[in-house]
């Protein structure tokens, strides 16, 4: 059976094409470089690791419960909404919010595999394609792992969150060389390892905390990279040019934030979706988990 057919709301087959813009650059000095980014690539190069072999996958997991989280971790919990369930489903509930966050760690994960080789294309520094190179590298095992995760453990997929989908489709559509270093880098990656950080260390299941602390590993040297890539660079722009780059990053956080809300899980569970964003956006674990 195809993937397709385990996704909670119906996916359309075929690629989802963003039209690429700006250029493709080569560099013929292979001899120059930044020293703390070449040592980013050498540490990217010592600290790959096999996804196959690293991670336990014999290790249990429950799908209703992947993370083994008493109920007062659930972003509706007290709520009316939450109250007039069953147990049963409770338990539902529980398999479909697992099964639409990992996917959407999944999805960012794919996003940043095709951000990455973007980089390795359209940076002008030899030395930022080396390091990108590296991470493009990481990238795919992270959708390896994420999906094997998926499929073996929880066996239920969600579609990409409108506002990450939106922020992957601006970095990338931009022409200028720095904004899918300023979109993925920057915002992206920065917020995934810190939710990364605070799933892990809410995490009560082995597996869960295992594949977390390895991605979280590899996303550390990312978000370095990006700061140090875009450093020398930003400051030589002019005051229009950081005011533009403010206003995307600005926007960028919006929408990093929206996807956390768990909107799709409502809509298909058939709450009443306004009342549930209205409890989550104040839950305390909610809170947490956006810090």
């Amino acid at each position: 059976m195809s993937t397709y057919d385990f996704y909670a709301k119906p996916v359309e087959r075929g690629t989802w094409d963003v039209p690429a813009a700006g250029a493709t650059r080569f560099n013929w000095d292979y001899d120059s470089g930044r020293g703390r980014l070449l040592d980013l690539y050498q540490r990217g190069k010592d600290k790959q690791w096999d996804a196959t072999k690293r991670i336990d996958w014999e290790l249990p997991v429950n799908p209703v419960n992947v993370m083994e989280l008493p109920d007062d971790f659930c972003p509706i919990y007290g709520s009316r909404q939450w109250d007039v369930l069953s147990q049963a489903e409770r338990d539902e509930l529980g398999h479909h919010l697992s099964a639409w966050l990992f996917s959407q760690f999944l999805h960012g994960e794919q996003g940043a595999l095709t951000v990455a080789a973007r980089i390795v294309e359209s940076v002008p520094d030899m030395d930022s394609k080396f390091y990108a190179a590296t991470q493009t590298m990481d990238e795919a095992r992270h959708v390896e792992l994420y999906s094997r995760f998926m499929r073996e453990k929880i066996g239920m997929y969600y579609p990409i969150n409108d506002d990450l989908a939106r922020l992957l489709a601006d970095a990338l559509s931009d022409s200028r060389w720095d904004l899918p270093y300023l979109g993925m880098q920057v915002l992206i990656e920065g917020l995934a390892l810190a939710a990364f950080g605070v799933h892990r260390d809410m995490a009560q299941n082995a597996l869960v905390k295992q594949l977390l602390a390895y991605v979280m590993q590899d996303e550390a040297r990312h978000v370095a990279f990006g700061r140090l890539a875009l450093r020398d660079y930003y400051a030589g722009l002019t005051e229009a040019e950081r005011a533009d780059r403010e206003e995307f990053v600005v926007e960028g956080c919006y929408l990093m934030r929206n996807r956390f809300r768990a909107q799709e899980v409502w809509e298909r569970m058939g709450f009443d979706v306004a009342e549930c964003l209205e409890f989550t956006e104040h839950s305390p674990v909610q809170q947490a988990c956006l810090v």
